[in-house]
């Protein structure tokens, strides 16, 4: 895992302001159902929801961006009242760019939260000045290079449980001020 201090956690932590979310794997528990017609049916965990709304009050924003290109996230993130939401993108790291010009946040202003081969470069480099994440089933080889491993498997509150640490740190940060 790549450690920071909780000191240097409660810094960078004062400045997130974008809690950027891969959905499969994270969102969801990486299952997806599938109806005799074929509709495919995605499962959400409500208390990530609420995650982001915990989030929302302390002014954090948070984006999903996913491969995927699913009428189900969509409708998820139109629940949540995301502010933008990033569907069919291949290349996260190229995304970002991008994501940072439309929503005006600096990179160290990001916080990332992922769970496989799709998210490492992103991650990379958002631990340079953000913070990053994993859900707790993860891929091993996106464990080693995180900053947070959560308590939660995706889908089963592992959003939620990233909100709260920056939530946590956030305060730590206010109150020692």
């Amino acid at each position: 895992m790549n450690k920071l201090s909780r000191e240097e956690l409660r810094k960078r932590a004062k400045c997130i302001r974008l809690v950027l979310t891969d959905n499969d794997g994270v969102l969801t528990d990486t299952g997806v159902y599938y109806s005799d017609k074929g509709e495919e049916f995605k499962r959400f965990s409500i208390r990530d929801g609420m995650g982001v709304e915990r989030l929302r009050k302390v002014g954090v924003q948070t984006v999903i961006i996913t491969g995927e290109n699913s009428g189900s996230v969509k409708k998820r993130a139109e629940k949540l009242q995301l502010p933008f939401l990033y569907l069919g993108i291949k290349d996260k790291l190229a995304q970002l760019e991008t994501i940072l010009r439309e929503t005006g946040y600096k990179p160290h202003e990001l916080a990332y939260i992922g769970d496989d081969s799709n998210d490492l470069k992103i991650i990379t480099e958002i631990n340079k000045e953000g913070i990053t994440a994993c859900p707790s089933d993860a891929m091993e080889f996106v464990q080693e290079v995180v900053h947070y491993i959560c308590t939660k498997p995706g889908g089963n509150g592992a959003f939620r449980d990233f909100a709260e640490m920056i939530i946590s740190l956030k305060k730590e940060e206010s109150e020692g001020e």
